[in-house]
């Protein structure tokens, strides 16, 4: 099914370029890629492991759906696992990012790789004339369906930019009157540092990652350029999009339904996601969560007026003797502090046996605050048991190479640079 359509696709385009391979200064049409792609040797196997490696990465997919292989994309130099089974009609392993706990892989048929992309496509707008530029992973969920099969199953052209140094994202604007760019907040915040961010952005995403409000708005001010927030999971794929053409004055608001997508709440307020895009389960060890058309994420979330708020993780909110408080709202208030760049809040078991957890605090600033300080300011914002009781000062928070913030990682980080006595560290 998907490689019959994309020979419809790279008919109907044929004399179009598809493909741009800025930093090896090589290019192929559509036409090209098809015929690479009929030339190809049949390969061994029946999984293709494609890895980050420019336009080899394309070639690795198509050559796979042509020859029937699951395709199973992977990170640069990680090794395949061993996988012997597989589910009925499976087209295509997604491995998940992980930020909420252990990575498990998701199953997906031809049909519902396809409605992602058509979803895609449909409510962003994306146009031949306006081409991706690829500086996101192309091996991760967000980068294979927002570039790699708009590019194959809709002919939405692709510009490998190499990496997402500033000067490739300014060489890659150069180069064509329009583009669209994918993006993780992490980049929008270097570029817009960098005073890189092109001036021919048609459309800009960033997902992965909340986007912040104060970096959503200083972009729209110095560049003209509106970020378009982009809310999704490996499970299914889109699943909220922020349509508006101004910047958003709510941190929590990450958009509308995807075209295709149907949202609502189960039982204890997790957004409840029905599309022909959910993948069909986890594998090898299934869970109710996900299939049939329907999963069950573990954000919580609010619907109101058509629009998708969320307001915290399931397994993110803080036991804090018997009341739960969900992080982002501690977060939300602390990037309200014109010194703090940014904050991340999580929970550790409490050595107090009236409290379950206390509230941790890592925090990103660039003056001269303190704990002290910055417990005072929350006072005024937030009742005293939730203000944060210990506090780390850290130079950034980066994210992940997925573009993820994994609580759980900096939770674990925290736990085990407070033993080694870090004087980082500064407890309430």
């Amino acid at each position: 099914m998907l490689y019959d359509r994309w020979r419809q696709v790279a008919h109907d385009f044929q004399n179009e370029i598809a493909l741009h391979d800025l930093a090896a200064n090589q290019r192929w049409t559509f036409s090209q890629l098809a015929s690479l792609t009929e030339a190809a040797e049949k390969p061994c196997g029946p999984i293709a492991f494609p890895e980050e490696a420019s336009a080899l990465f394309i070639f690795s997919v198509l050559r796979a759906w042509r020859f029937g292989q699951i395709v199973f994309p992977l990170d640069a130099g990680k090794a395949p696992p061993a996988l012997t089974a597989f589910p009925p009609n499976c087209a295509h392993l997604k491995m998940t990012s992980a930020s909420t706990g252990e990575a498990r892989m998701v199953a997906f048929t031809a049909e519902q790789l396809a409605a992602d992309a058509r979803n895609i496509v449909s409510t962003m707008g994306l146009e031949p004339d306006s081409p991706n530029v690829g500086v996101i992973s192309l091996s991760h969920s967000y980068g294979f369906s927002n570039l790699i099969l708009p590019l194959l199953l809709h002919g939405i052209p692709l510009a490998l930019a190499g990496s997402a140094l500033p000067e490739n994202v300014r060489r890659a604007g150069e180069n064509f009157r329009s583009i669209t760019l994918p993006a993780v907040p992490a980049l929008w915040r270097a570029w817009l540092g960098a005073d890189a961010i092109p001036k021919n952005v048609r459309l800009a995403i960033s997902a992965g990652a909340p986007l912040p409000i104060e970096l959503e708005s200083a972009v729209f001010e110095k560049c003209g350029v509106k970020i378009h927030n982009f809310y999704g999971a490996s499970e299914c794929g889109g699943i909220a999009y922020d349509r508006s053409q101004q910047p958003r004055t709510d941190a929590t608001l990450v958009g509308e339904p995807m075209d295709g997508v149907q949202l609502g709440l189960d039982e204890n307020g997790c957004l409840e996601v029905c599309s022909d895009a959910v993948g069909e389960t986890y594998w090898p060890v299934p869970n109710p969560a996900i299939g049939q058309g329907r999963f069950v994420t573990s954000d919580l979330a609010e619907i109101r007026d058509g629009k998708i708020f969320l307001v915290g993780r399931s397994g993110d909110q803080i036991n804090v003797a018997g009341r739960k408080v969900s992080p982002e709202i501690i977060e939300a208030a602390l990037l309200t502090h014109p010194e703090v760049s940014d904050a991340l809040v999580f929970g550790i078991p409490s050595d107090d046996a009236d409290r379950s957890e206390e509230i941790v605090a890592c925090v990103a600033i660039h003056g001269r605050t303190t704990p002290e300080l910055l417990k005072q300011f929350l006072l005024a914002k937030l009742p005293a048991w939730k203000v944060p009781r210990e506090w780390w000062f850290v130079e950034s928070l980066q994210a992940n190479v997925r573009g993820k913030r994994s609580r759980l990682e900096w939770r674990q980080n925290y736990l085990r640079n407070r033993a080694a006595a870090d004087t980082r560290f500064f407890k309430r």
